[in-house]
């Protein structure tokens, strides 16, 4: 059974940094291209990021130069931190393997990230 377990989110103060996880079972996480989306409110949920298995990023525009998506494979977790945040960070992030568009039959419950002063 595929989980996806995502945790970290908290409110912090615009220029702020925070760090968020994702803990994955089910899928052989050391194969997997992970990414992590977010979903800001009344906005569909967008790709931020992604690490493919033998570690190398990707970042959408919008956070290039401000995140970092790492992974663990020993603990099949990825990491994405989050520093110089803007309010318009604001979102419920959530993480997810494989190709990066496409449907996904799986989904996580997702972590708040709230920037506001």
């Amino acid at each position: 059974q595929v989980r996806l377990v995502e945790s970290g989110g908290d409110l912090v103060q615009p220029g702020g940094s925070l760090r968020l996880s994702c803990a994955a079972s089910g899928i052989i996480f050391r194969f997997a291209a992970m990414s992590w989306y977010r979903q800001a409110p009344g906005k569909q949920r967008e790709w931020a990021a992604q690490v493919t298995s033998d570690g190398y990023p990707t970042y959408a525009d919008s956070v290039k130069g401000r995140f970092t998506i790492s992974r663990d494979n020993a603990r099949d977790t990825v990491y994405l931190q989050m520093n110089s945040l803007k309010p318009e960070d604001t979102a419920v992030y959530y993480c997810n393997f494989g190709p990066r568009s496409g449907p996904k039959a799986y989904w996580g419950q997702g972590t708040q990230v709230t920037v506001s002063s």
